[in-house]
């Protein structure tokens, strides 16, 4: 028997926090795909590592929902048994691998934006979010620093590897912009000191992106439209593959235990 989905009360909290649990199954999901395929055994290492440090904030995020919204709900339920139009990750996170140039290059677009965002939520007026945060910035710092050493190794490496690079570039930076966008929900929680306007992040973010990019001998694209969507729900085809194996067994086994 199939388990069937959940329904969840969707406050302004419960989404908010939903939202970066998702961002973080997500990606660590993605990131775990590489596991045994990395081009080398220490990066093996190091992308299962990340992985496990995003699905850490995903169950503490997870948990936080769980509880704000106080019904039968629990960490797992919200991880394995939401249909893929209640996801609410970014759209730049569900993008598939790719090569090692492409996924490195969503991890760093990613991380210089997270490393910021968990830095600026330390100051939140909900204690748990800030302690979340206090936690997940030490990891997202970890995850800038390796992604970026990446990115420069890989742009001003080989003809093929600054290729692959520059391509990966070009194709993810359109999802980028979502990253900060706000709607009315958020911005309440904003208003009121829980949350923070991703928007007075960007100048630094792009600061940072820029000068990992030049140093990378690589160059951004003058395009400023932006995808979006995945915030309300509304994906590309890749995270309905993507769940159908991340709910597999929670699905076909409703309950297990091992």
């Amino acid at each position: 028997m199939t388990a069937a989905s959940i329904t969840v009360s969707e406050t302004p909290l419960v989404l908010y926090v939903l939202r970066r649990a998702d961002d973080a199954l997500v990606l660590g999901h993605r990131l775990s795909e590489w596991c045994g395929h990395a081009p080398m055994m220490e990066e093996d290492m190091a992308m299962a590592n990340m992985g496990l440090d995003l699905l850490g904030q995903a169950r503490e995020l997870y948990g936080y929902a769980a509880k704000v919204e106080g019904k039968d709900n629990d960490e797992d339920k919200l991880a394995y048994l939401r249909d893929v139009r209640q996801y609410r990750n970014l759209l730049l996170l569900e993008q598939p691998n790719g090569d090692f140039a492409r996924t490195m290059t969503r991890q760093f677009f990613y991380a210089a934006f997270s490393d910021l965002y968990w830095r600026a939520m330390m100051a939140s007026r909900d204690t748990t979010l800030a302690a979340i945060a206090a936690k997940s910035e030490k990891e997202s710092a970890y995850h800038l620093r390796h992604s970026s050493e990446w990115m420069v190794r890989l742009g001003d490496g080989t003809e093929e590897s600054h290729r692959r690079a520059q391509l990966a570039v070009d194709d993810l930076w359109a999802f980028t912009g979502e990253m900060f966008a706000v709607d009315d929900s958020e911005r309440g929680l904003i208003d009121a000191g829980i949350a923070i306007d991703p928007e007075s992040l960007r100048t630094q973010w792009l600061a940072t992106v820029a000068r990992v990019i030049d140093e990378a001998t690589l160059k951004l694209p003058a395009n400023d439209w932006m995808q979006k969507g995945g915030r309300i729900g509304q994906h590309t085809e890749h995270l309905g593959h993507l769940l159908s194996e991340l709910q597999s067994m929670q699905r076909t086994f409703p309950g297990a235990t091992w």
